[in-house]
């Protein structure tokens, strides 16, 4: 704990130098409000999406009743268009899998599971996922974490290279990629979850939806995590995303703000 304290500044001082050097990675994201190091473009990304789209539809099971599909393809549609995504056309997919899972692939790929349309109460709720997984995209997400796993490992080299057989040097050999993971990586994944739930609250609305109803979504989902046993923890060194109680709070505070 300590030690990826110590590296963590570190790594984000020469992460910020690295970018502003490397074609000129660092770029102002207005939906964000922040500037992100891209080092990585999308296209880049949608290629690897439409591979991995293409293996998802090979391998796994796809249901093909025509109202749950419609469903899906109706609101999505509709949530794509007012995150301003409609420039390309966008493929729908229903999964066969009990687990309430969605997804957005870099390229125009939305995938939803039964077990969401399970889940979900309405189709308020429905739009709030697909704004979230919209709202990864339009904050080009998948790039900023592509770019600064690049960059860390780089950085990691040369800082390496450059303390030669020092003490710190040898901590960085030793735990190294421990700092990159806990002191850069995992909680900048958190914070990219709660901009996406953000932005897809404002995705969702847009297209005529409830976004109250992305604060009963995490709700139930808090339910269903609790009823298995699961609480989520975000005090969780080691978790990637934020707890349910921390995502229905930052919420419930923007929706406040907003006065919706």
């Amino acid at each position: 704990m300590r030690r990826s304290r110590l590296i963590s500044p570190l790594l984000l001082a020469a992460v910020c130098a690295l970018g502003s050097m490397a074609l000129g990675g660092c770029a102002y994201n207005a939906d964000l409000g922040r500037d992100q190091l891209l080092i990585v473009n999308d296209d880049s990304l949608a290629r690897d999406g439409e591979k991995a789209w293409a293996d998802t539809l090979r391998t796994a099971y796809i249901s093909k009743e025509p109202r749950k599909n419609d469903r899906v393809r109706a609101v999505g549609q509709r949530v794509i268009e007012a995150a301003g995504l409609s420039n390309k056309p966008w493929d729908y997919a229903v999964f066969l899998d009990e687990a309430p899972n969605a997804f957005v692939l870099p390229g125009g790929h939305v995938g939803v599971t039964v077990g969401l349309l399970s889940m979900v109460q309405n189709d308020d709720q429905l739009a709030a996922v697909i704004g979230h997984e919209a709202g990864h995209v339009v904050a080009h997400h998948a790039a900023e974490r592509a770019s600064q796993q690049t960059t860390a490992k780089v950085l990691l080299g040369i800082a390496g290279a450059a303390t030669g057989g020092s003490d710190f040097g040898k901590l960085l050999k030793d735990h190294g990629d421990d700092a990159a993971k806990y002191g850069v990586l995992l909680p900048f994944s958190r914070k990219q979850e709660l901009e996406a739930d953000r932005l897809g609250v404002d995705f969702m609305r847009r297209a005529g939806y409830r976004p109250r109803e992305a604060v009963k979504l995490w709700q139930n989902m808090q339910a269903m995590d609790q009823a298995k046993g699961g609480a989520g923890a975000d005090g969780d060194l080691g978790s990637t995303h934020p707890s349910d109680a921390v995502r229905i709070q930052a919420l419930e505070r923007y929706l406040a703000s907003m006065g919706w």
